[in-house]
């Protein structure tokens, strides 16, 4: 997370050059304990990884409730603001169609009741993830665990992230969200207007020694994992089912895998 002089020159002429200069002495180009400490405290019991990954098991959202009970799960917890419009929506996880979901893998033969399916997105916590390369403050970085997380409080709001992101997974706040949500959770920071947020595969969960929120409220619909564990659930879907993944080409790496009809094709 440290970065040198030489780093720390060019990217406050960017920011300059942006008009965002001003912003540097109070977000700061901090040192890396401060950094750190923006992070969780990781317990005994903590669950650890070398590679989180996350299966998505579309056979078992066959409901509107299915995708509403893990939806209100991961918002209730992030303190995530309700707008009540599309024009200012914040996302973490939300549900889209087949067409937007994998929008480089057209087949005029799939089945239609695929075609028609909507499906559980989310940020894809890549292995090369360009949203990091793109942040000029660090604010968005990568744990050696391979989840793209964030530091709320670095963030200046210059939206190059979302640029960066070719799954439309970051939310900017044009307002301010704090007055939109409904039931504040006091264990997890709220943010401010000109912040951008996104899922951080429940972090702050794993360090206490449980599964994201979302997973706990699947019903079995998402299954998480180290991905580099042979005897992980997820290690071991992915090895024996098909799976598809957003946009491969792109050489991002996500790891959010898809099994479709129940995994036997994709």
């Amino acid at each position: 997370m440290s970065i040198n002089r030489r780093q720390f020159l060019r990217r406050a002429g960017m920011l300059t050059a942006l008009g965002l200069g001003g912003t540097i002495a109070f977000t700061g180009f901090r040192k890396k304990a401060v950094v750190e400490a923006a992070g969780y405290g990781v317990k005994s019991n903590a669950l650890k990884a070398t590679r989180w990954a996350m299966a998505v098991d579309m056979s078992k959202f066959k409901t509107e409730d299915d995708f509403k009970r893990i939806k209100e799960a991961c918002h209730s917890i992030h303190n995530v603001p309700d707008f009540g419009n599309p024009k200012d929506e914040i996302k973490w996880i939300w549900k889209d169609d087949y067409e937007h979901t994998f929008t480089s893998q057209h087949n005029k033969y799939l089945e239609e009741q695929l075609v028609d399916a909507p499906f559980m997105v989310l940020c894809n916590h890549c292995e090369n993830p360009p949203c990091v390369k793109a942040c000029p403050t660090e604010a968005t970085f990568q744990r050696p665990s391979g989840i793209v997380a964030m530091d709320f409080h670095r963030c200046i709001g210059c939206r190059f992230c979302m640029a960066a992101c070719p799954f439309g997974a970051r939310s900017f706040n044009f307002r301010d969200p704090r007055s939109f949500i409904k039931d504040v959770n006091p264990e997890f920071p709220t943010r401010t207007k000109g912040v951008v947020e996104k899922c951080n595969f429940c972090e702050e969960r794993l360090a206490e020694g449980l599964m994201p929120a979302c997973v706990e409220a699947s019903k079995g619909g998402l299954i998480f994992g180290d991905l580099d564990d042979p005897q992980s659930e997820v290690r071991k879907i992915i090895s024996s089912k098909i799976t598809i993944r957003r946009k491969p080409q792109l050489g991002t790496q996500p790891s959010i895998y898809y099994l479709v009809g129940g995994g036997d094709h994709a």
